[in-house]
């Protein structure tokens, strides 16, 4: 126990706070042949929300901030199967143009509503005019089998195709907060990058074929820490530890904001048959929901804005920050930094990720058959509606009945 909170201790002193962590799997490893994109969101606007745009050509979904309205997206996917995400990079930056940055959501939402292909997204990449104030790692896939990270900075892009089995052998790729063309050993996210790894090689040769499900349980709620080889979840030094750890890079922490996984379409299947799947809000408390691009405009009401006081905000969010105060209780000095993990695990079951466990269950029973009728070609809009008034009906009594720990 000395040695792991010596090597917390040191690790404190350099926290990347706008982060993310993320993964694209190729059909080859999934278990129903179709690629998945995965992004754990860490920002500093933790009020997070889904929209639809219809863009200049093409209508989409997106991740977006909800005291913003329109211009930026941090993920998204498009009604013709485009599907885009991004994470910061830090060794990328062209030193004498290191304040050039930011653009990377206006980028984002500009190729949801232009983007067909993975190609159409290089062409803009192209001819966009420079510099962009961009540094970053943007995550592709698209209808056509294509599946990439652009490491792309105010003048140039990189492409690493997760197709190619020189680059991607087990045919996944990872990254978080640096990038592979970038300046060796300089970025954040490496512990990160390592928790990933671990976990997902550890399931690709246990013959592990990938799912949505097991990306959001064993990825986004994952308390597995790569430098210290332990794992929260399976372990017992948070009980050791009066039921207190340390929020240092995991792969969900306090800035985590929404959880979005792409599930795209075999080769020739229809493009529209592209799902988004989201989880809003702090991974270990959030629901996550599948959104269908046959319909990209009909959301879920508890993933939109809502009304009232709060009208840009959305209720699952806002339940998430609610149930996230009571882990990250402490406000002095450097209490932010620590969290009372008991309270989403513990040996009791009572925790808060285990009270939803089952609404999440019932949320991923109800989504079978209407991915199936998707999959048919039977799925309609009106059964798109019922079916998301019936999550709608599942994410408020899940958080209404969640029983709170006394502070």
């Amino acid at each position: 126990m000395k040695k792991i909170f010596t090597l917390f201790l040191i690790t404190l002193l350099s926290v990347d706070i706008f982060a993310c962590t993320s993964a694209i799997f190729t059909g080859k490893c999934t278990k129903d042949g179709r690629p998945l994109m995965w992004k754990n969101r860490d920002t500093g606007e933790l009020n997070n929300r889904l929209e639809f745009f219809q863009g200049r050509i093409y209508g989409f979904v997106a991740l977006v901030n909800s005291p913003k309205r329109g211009g930026d997206a941090w993920a998204g996917s498009n009604e013709v199967g485009f599907c885009i995400m991004n994470t910061a990079s830090y060794n990328l930056a062209i030193p004498e143009e290191k304040d050039l940055q930011d653009s990377e959501g206006e980028v984002m939402y500009l190729a949801l509503s232009i983007c067909r292909t993975i190609q159409d997204f290089e062409n803009l990449l192209d001819t966009i005019r420079k510099p962009l104030a961009v540094e970053a790692n943007f995550g592709v896939i698209d209808a056509e089998g294509g599946a990439a990270y652009y490491e792309v900075n105010t003048r140039t892009w990189k492409k690493f195709d997760a197709n190619d089995p020189a680059i991607a052998p087990n045919g996944y790729l990872i990254t978080t907060n640096y990038s592979r063309s970038g300046v060796e050993d300089k970025g954040m996210g490496y512990v990160r990058f390592g928790n990933a790894t671990d976990i997902i090689d550890k399931a690709y040769a246990e013959g592990v074929k990938f799912t949505p499900e097991w990306i959001m349980d064993k990825l986004s709620r994952s308390f597995y820490h790569s430098i210290l080889k332990a794992d929260l979840r399976e372990s017992d030094i948070a009980q050791q530890t009066n039921g207190w750890f340390m929020d240092q890079d995991f792969i969900p922490r306090k800035s985590t904001s929404a959880i979005s996984i792409f599930q795209g379409v075999k080769k020739g299947e229809n493009a529209s048959n592209t799902i988004f799947w989201c989880g809003m809000g702090y991974g270990p408390l959030a629901l996550m929901v599948p959104v269908f691009m046959a319909y990209p405009s009909q959301i879920p009401f508890s993933l939109l804005k809502g009304s009232g006081e709060k009208k840009n905000y959305c209720y699952a969010c806002d339940q998430v920050l609610s149930l996230k105060k009571d882990i990250f209780p402490i406000k002095r000095g450097n209490g932010n930094k620590y969290f009372h993990y008991s309270l989403l695990y513990n040996p009791e079951g009572t925790g808060y990720s285990q009270q939803l466990y089952p609404y999440q269950e019932d949320i991923l029973k109800e989504s079978e058959p209407v991915v199936k009728a998707l999959r048919k070609g039977k799925l309609t809009e009106e059964k798109v509606k019922e079916f998301n008034s019936k999550l709608d009906k599942i994410i408020v009594t899940a958080y209404t009945n969640v029983k709170r720990a006394e502070q």
